[in-house]
């Protein structure tokens, strides 16, 4: 899941989800690949030498990527051929990552939400093309044509016409209608069906559909018709359910959400998307992940019952829309896919001949991913506790070369040099701000003049504060989006937000032709300014 993580990262990079937004960037010169030479071994001492090589690079990737605690299950054919966890639940504590751990698996809950679509489309209670309005009238976009032509699979593809909304849920203190109701706020950002931004709340507007047609909210039917009917008991629709299961059973086994504090890897607080479930709330276990993947490899069923219909479970893998190099994974830069497409609740490509189908999942301080490779029945799904750490995908790229006969290539060390070219570029951008700083100067106006709510039209308050001398600022109720305002220069300031992981945002005031403090802007975005409220 690309989502925004507290506000400064909204401007910034969003992720519920892959760094998407972000240029694709090579790692320079190709890096040498080594090629494994077939050992003369039975099947059973193959399959033996696979797992104890994988072990091993698991090992080494989490050393190198600095990941706590990772958990892995894979699927060929109907088999779960490893399913396992490594490292430890906490950073400090002795808890161990086993195949049973919790995970958060983010925007890979896409598929989850496709899914029980398409069960209501079984079941004659949505069809794919309805307008949502027909089943939620209430709901409207900013364009009327776009609110009437609008259709349930437009949720599902990303091409909706509307930009990014994540600054809505990351408030924290609003809820899923809450949230929907103020789209109709935001203007366009393209034409129907003519781009491609990924979206965390056009999904929660789906989960809304499955609600209104079915009866029940999205996630007790998550819950009740797809975990439970594939036997998954260590998995939840929200962190609220998964939290209150493992309080009342006594389970300590559960992980903990990660950040790299410049090499120091601590604890951090959970990053709740239950606002917006549909997009990115589950979870689950390594354990409960293989049966996910042999439902899916089956062609959605389970012990020989389908939960789905097989017209409408190949519906979900039609590629739906086409995504630009831009707005796809920066691993494509190593696998060098032919096309790359989303369908509904899958991003896809081809690799080596073969079409893949995947998603990742990212929160602060988690990451999932979920890579399909059909045509060999072939699943792979990863969960780390740690922010963003792209080893995920070498694991990935490493399982489907094992199990496939490819070449054996050093994805994690590969993929280090892609994401270290990309953090490197990150770090420029911010010594250009701070070189473009004006020293020397003061505000218009003294601090307390500064004081006061903001009001934006769609995305609510900013409280901005005054005591002992200085300004502090709170958008919502997370303590992510909390935090002092330093001044940086003229009227604007820059503030470290929650415990300073996402860097400094700056905030600039702007004051009125009568000396008044009229308004706040966010990055000094124009359709991020916030008025003084009177």
């Amino acid at each position: 899941m690309r989502a925004a993580r507290s506000v400064a990262p909204f401007v910034r990079a969003v992720p519920f989800v892959p760094a998407l937004l972000a240029a694709t960037l090579t790692a320079g010169a190709a890096l040498a690949t080594t090629v494994l030479a077939p050992s003369p071994v039975g099947a059973q001492a193959l399959r033996r030498q696979t797992e104890s090589e994988l072990d091993a690079f698991i090992t080494k990737g989490m050393e190198q990527w600095k990941i706590p605690g990772l958990s892995i299950a894979i699927v060929r054919g109907d088999s779960v051929v490893y399913a396992k966890g490594f490292g430890v639940r906490t950073v400090g504590e002795s808890g161990r990552v086993d195949a049973d751990t919790r995970f958060g698996i983010m925007s890979t809950t896409k598929a989850m939400t496709a899914l029980a679509v398409a069960m209501l489309v079984d079941s004659g209670k949505v069809a794919w093309d309805d307008p949502v309005t027909k089943h939620l009238p209430w709901f409207a976009l900013s364009d009327p044509y776009v609110t009437r032509e609008l259709t349930v699979r437009d949720l599902l593809r990303h091409n909706a016409g509307l930009g990014n909304a994540d600054l809505l849920w990351v408030r924290g203190d609003l809820n899923a209608r809450q949230i929907l109701e103020r789209v109709r706020g935001l203007p366009m950002a393209y034409s129907l069906r003519n781009g491609f931004v990924y979206q965390n709340v056009m999904y929660q507007v789906a989960g809304e559909v499955v609600a209104a047609a079915c009866g029940m909210p999205w996630e007790r039917f998550v819950e009740s018709r797809i975990m439970a009917a594939l036997g998954m008991t260590r998995s939840n629709a929200t962190l609220e359910t998964m939290q209150a299961q493992a309080r009342a059973s006594n389970d300590p086994n559960v992980s903990s959400a990660h950040w790299n504090f410049d090499g120091s890897v601590r604890r951090i607080a959970e990053l709740p998307v239950d606002p917006v479930p549909a997009a990115g709330s589950a979870w689950m276990s390594a354990n409960d992940a293989a049966r996910w993947l042999r439902f899916l490899l089956d062609s959605g069923r389970v012990n020989g019952r389908r939960l789905v219909s097989e017209k409408n479970f190949k519906e979900l893998f039609k590629p739906q829309a086409f995504v630009p190099p831009g707005e796809f994974y920066p691993t494509a830069a190593l696998t060098k896919p032919h096309w790359t497409t989303y369908a509904l609740g899958w991003f896809q490509q081809d690799y080596r001949g073969r079409y893949v189908a995947m998603h990742t999942g990212s929160i602060d301080g988690r990451t999932a991913i979920i890579g399909l490779m059909p045509d060999e029945r072939l699943g792979v799904m990863i969960f780390g506790n740690v922010d963003h750490a792209e080893f995920r995908h070498a694991l990935m790229w490493r399982v489907f070369d094992a199990y496939t006969g490819a070449p054996m290539r050093d994805w994690s060390t590969e993929l280090l040099a892609l994401y270290g070219a990309r953090a490197e570029a990150g770090k420029k951008a911010v010594a250009a701000r701070e070189a473009a700083r004006i020293s020397g100067t003061s505000p218009s106006r003294p601090l307390a003049e500064y004081a006061g709510t903001y009001e934006h039209p769609v995305y609510g308050d900013i409280a901005v504060t005054f005591a002992n001398g200085a300004l502090a600022l709170r958008f919502g109720s997370l303590p992510d989006n909390q935090g002092a305002l330093e001044h940086w220069h003229h009227d604007t300031f820059s503030a470290r937000l929650g415990d300073g992981r996402g860097g400094r945002t700056m905030f600039t005031f702007r004051v009125n032709a009568a000396g008044k403090v009229a308004a706040l802007r966010f990055e000094d975005a124009a359709d991020l300014e916030f008025v003084a409220k009177r």
